[in-house]
Order: C-alpha cells, then structure tokens, then sequence
C-alpha cells in the first residue's frame, strides 16, 4: 500500500460557488496535509458537501484554485484527478458481487488480471468480508455494503479518499465499529482522507484536524482539542456540544488570565493568553456538584430542575437564584442520593477550565 510520501496535499485557496443568488460557498481557503485525517464539519447546508463536490471534481468553483501538489487541478475533470470516493448510499453496482465491485475500478485502469485478483483478495481480508466474495450487495447488511464500497475505492491506491456522510445510514452501534474501521485505514494505508458528516462526535474521535462550515463558510479549522475546548465563536461552542454561557460584569485581564463577577460571586480564570470579554462559556463535564459551598474555587448556587440518566454519566439541569440555566454533566458513579429536584447544590469548576467568546 501507501508509504506517506505518495499522499497528497491539496490546497484551496479562495474558493466560492454561487448559483445565481445564492452563495454556497465563499472564499474557503485551507490546506489539507499529505496523509491528513480532515473532517469538514457542519449543519445541513452548510456548504460541506459543495466543498466536497468541488475537491472530487464533480463542482466547478465559481472562483478561487485548486491545487494537489502544488498543481492546479481547478478544472481537472473528476476521473482524471485519481481519486477515491466514498458517497453517502455506497453506489454499488447491484447485478456485481462483492469481488466485481472492488476490482471495478482496477479493470477500468486496465491493470492486468492477476493483479486486479491480488488487490482484490487484500482488500476484502483488510475490509473483513472474507466469505462473502461472491455475494452481491442485497445479500449483505448495510455495514457490509459500506466495506465494500471503501474497499472499491481504496483498492486503486488513491492518493486521496473523500468521503461524504459514508455511515449516515447504520445504526449506532455499526457506526461505532466502522469508525473503528476508517481509523484503522487510514493508519495501514497512509492516504489523505477527507471526511464529510454532520456528527461531532464522528469528528471529534477520528480526525487529525477538523474545519467545521456555517452558511458557506470556513468558521475555524484546528485539531479536535481545539475547536472543542478554544471555539472561534457562539456558533462553534454549541455546535460541538452542551455549554454552559456566563455573562461576567466588571471582567479584567489578570497576570493568570481574568477575573470577573457573576450573580455577586467573584470568578477567577487561570486561562492565560485568551482574549478577555464579559461573554464566558463552560461545559457541562467540566463543572462539579458538591452539597456544601466548597471554601474557595469557582462556584455558583443553584437549584436541580431536572435529572437525565445517561447510562455512564447522568445530566442535570440546574438554575441559578437570577434565572441562568446550566447544564452539569458527571459520572453516574458519583451521583449522590441527595441530588433530587428541587434541591438547592453548589455547581463549581476549575479555574483552568472554560473559556471567552
């Protein structure tokens, strides 16, 4: 298969798409890394997938270049740019069985057949569909569909693999299996990969950065930690998850980052090199009950409203005495008897945890 080297860079560089009026996509520049894992992230009609399009080649940008190793491939039609696609429904030919899939794209290419015979055998031992070669796609489930169409597109060695929303249609549990899958392939093969989805714990557990889209456009690009614990905005923030906003009178810049107030209590933010505003976030996981106002540390009176058990970890929705609601989210484990609604609880949380809007 791939050493690194032979997967490539692609890089963007002002790219836009309008249809009449209607702006799909404006001025996108990014790179993405030779052997990267590049999630692109975003709510329907975000402009995602039109990104996608274009780097296929489907999409032909209405402004802004293109380019794979630093050669512009703006107007490179879609079968000469060598890459492998992955679409949300599989499009696999239904009359063909599982080996004529995969070595569909060898025959194409015109490889010889002894070759296309080796290739084949190692992508479906690497996919797990040994037994079921002869099968065509009805006869499988829809994660062995979805195998088989990674395997057809990763059996001509691209240097590039899109991937748009490949496992909308299973369930939780497959998902999961073949998130674990799609890691595996991307360590074994080394090829850059591209990921579409809408599902930020998708994003979050298999990219190496992530770029997440609103409205058609680049909002922020970083790696999962990142965009998770230092959003570039409001958007961002609830995107990725629940988190909790606080709006901070009389916030100053401090020598360990900020202090500020909040419903008359004092806060201190030991976060240094973050931009300071009155506009403060938390997350859920971040924040911790206790029965008795702690001696020091961030801390906020509150009330429990509601209780969801989640299974490992349980989600409380509290209110603080000036109306602000939080969510607080801790390990079912800890979950003491005594935390019922109606109680009145001290919610805290470390001084380096959080961050400005």
């Amino acid at each position: 298969m791939h050493s690194r080297s032979e997967a490539a860079e692609i890089m963007a560089v002002g790219i836009g798409k309008a249809y009449a009026d209607f702006h799909a996509l404006r001025d996108i520049s990014l790179t993405v890394g030779s052997g990267e894992f590049l999630t692109l992230l975003g709510p329907s009609g975000s402009g995602k997938s039109t990104f996608l399009m274009i780097l296929a080649g489907f999409e032909v940008p209405s402004s802004g270049t293109l380019s794979k190793d630093g050669a512009n491939i703006t107007r490179v039609p879609a079968e000469q740019r060598g890459f492998g696609m992955v679409f949300q429904g599989y499009a696999l030919f239904p009359h063909m069985t599982v080996e004529q899939n995969i070595a569909f794209p060898l025959q194409v290419q015109r490889r010889a057949s002894a070759d296309i015979k080796r290739r084949v055998g190692e992508m479906i031992d690497r996919v797990g569909l040994r037994g079921h070669e002869k099968k065509r796609p009805a006869g499988l489930s829809g994660g062995q569909q979805q195998r088989v169409a990674l395997a057809r597109a990763l059996v001509f060695e691209p240097s590039v693999l899109l991937l748009d929303e490949p496992f909308s249609a299973l369930d939780k549990n497959l998902r999961g299996a073949m998130q674990d899958e799609m890691r595996r392939l991307h360590q074994e093969t080394g090829t850059t990969f591209v990921f579409v989805t809408h599902d930020q714990s998708e994003a979050l557990a298999l990219s190496t950065r992530i770029g997440i889209f609103n409205r058609g456009e680049l909002q922020q690009i970083g790696t999962p930690k990142e965009v998770y614990e230092r959003p570039a905005n409001r958007f961002i923030a609830e995107f990725l998850g629940d988190v909790n906003f606080l709006s901070l009178s009389g916030v100053k810049a401090t020598a360990e980052g900020a202090e500020g107030v909040f419903e008359g209590r004092q806060m201190r933010i030991a976060i240094p090199g973050q931009a300071v505003s009155e506009h403060f976030a938390i997350r859920p996981e971040h924040m911790v009950m206790f029965e008795q106002a702690p001696a020091d540390g961030n801390v906020l009176q509150a009330e429990i409203n509601e209780i969801t058990y989640l299974g490992p970890e349980t989600r409380f929705a509290l209110k603080t005495p000036g109306g602000v609601g939080l969510v607080l989210q801790m390990p079912t484990r800890e979950v003491r008897q005594g935390y019922q609604p109606g109680r009145t609880v001290w919610a805290g949380w470390p001084a380096n945890q959080g961050f400005f809007l």
